[in-house]
């Protein structure tokens, strides 16, 4: 069996990036140069600069491949020098072959200094948005970017706020128990191919892919559009992957978890994500397993743990001393025929 393939992008262009934060982030680029050389300048990682030093004339640790701010302080030390020591200034900075300037809080570069980066090809852009606010958004699409991926073979739902991810051989039926968990309220975030980004250490974000999205094959029926067919409510974009439902045929021969608490866990991208193993049988209902799965991994995360609740009823139970009681300890209702 072929081990699932993890993928990193390495770059991406300029002009991509200026237009993914405009479409997606929401956040308002300007170009002041008419965006020069933004379809060959490449950004290769998730750090930025702020090239204060650099404009000051140290440029020996100068790390010119990231995407540079100008935020007020920078911006108000250009203005307050005279005109030559300005250009001198910089000059430090397109000296080198950087990504792309982008200026925030509004404020803006004397057309001196925009017709030199022109000259050197690097795109000039300005922002709004104050420069703590704006760097949070832009790293945060960044890292986004360049984080590690794996294409995995299952199906993602939003299960009461927790995402199940739905695993198992071709056929067993992951996409039916996902249709049903849809039809019970649920949201659908990828069938088939789920696409799940590490997000820091231990964070898996798990979303569909740009061709298929909210479709789903059903065997015996094919495709189905759930966004058009149950509304938006029944889809979400993307979603934490907190647990695995791993969904097998019944082995006699294998041993299932039945008082103790799941111990399993499945690997994806170095997150040990818990697995619960779901062995199938005719007439058992998956889609109420799954319910009580998410609602059974709400409880513990608030921290009531039913395992360990019945484990400490039973050890009190055993060390009672004398006969055990003739019968169930619980308050006797006379004339309760309900």
């Amino acid at each position: 069996m072929d081990r699932p393939k993890t993928f990193q992008k390495e770059s991406i262009t300029v002009e991509f990036m200026v237009r993914q934060l405009r479409e997606t982030v929401g956040v308002s680029v300007v170009p002041v140069n008419d965006g020069v050389g933004a379809s060959d300048r490449e950004v290769t990682e998730s750090n930025l600069h702020r090239p204060g030093l650099a404009l000051a004339g140290y440029v020996d640790l100068f790390t010119h491949q990231r995407v540079q701010i100008l935020g007020n302080t920078e911006t108000q030390y250009l203005h307050d020098l005279g005109d030559p020591d300005r250009r001198e200034a910089f000059e430090h900075l397109v000296q080198f072959p950087v990504p792309c300037v982008i200026i925030t809080a509004d404020n803006d570069l004397a057309p001196p200094l925009v017709d030199r980066a022109t000259e050197a090809g690097i795109p000039v852009y300005r922002t709004p948005l104050p420069t703590v606010q704006f760097t949070s958004s832009l790293r945060s699409f960044l890292t986004d970017q360049f984080a590690p991926q794996r294409a995995v073979h299952g199906s993602l739902v939003d299960v009461y706020g927790i995402g199940l991810l739905l695993l198992g051989k071709p056929g067993i039926g992951k996409s039916e128990v996902a249709l049903d968990l849809v039809e019970r309220g649920h949201r659908l975030v990828a069938d088939d191919v789920v696409i799940a980004t590490q997000q820091g250490d231990d964070i898996l974000m798990g979303a569909g892919t740009d061709l298929v999205q909210h479709f789903m094959e059903v065997r015996g029926l094919g495709l189905v559009d759930i966004r058009s067919m149950f509304g938006i409510r029944a889809i979400r974009f993307q979603k934490r992957i907190e647990i695995v439902v791993h969904m097998e045929l019944w082995d006699s021969d294998e041993e299932y978890t039945r008082i103790n608490m799941v111990e399993d866990t499945h690997d994806i991208l170095g997150v040990d994500l818990p697995m619960v193993r779901v062995p199938i049988t005719p007439g058992k209902n998956i889609t109420v397993i799954c319910e009580v799965i998410a609602m059974n991994y709400l409880l513990r995360h608030y921290g009531h743990d039913p395992a360990e609740v019945f484990t400490e009823r039973l050890r009190k139970r055993i060390q009672q001393e004398g006969p055990p009681a003739p019968r169930r300890s619980i308050e006797y209702f006379e004339q309760d025929y309900e």
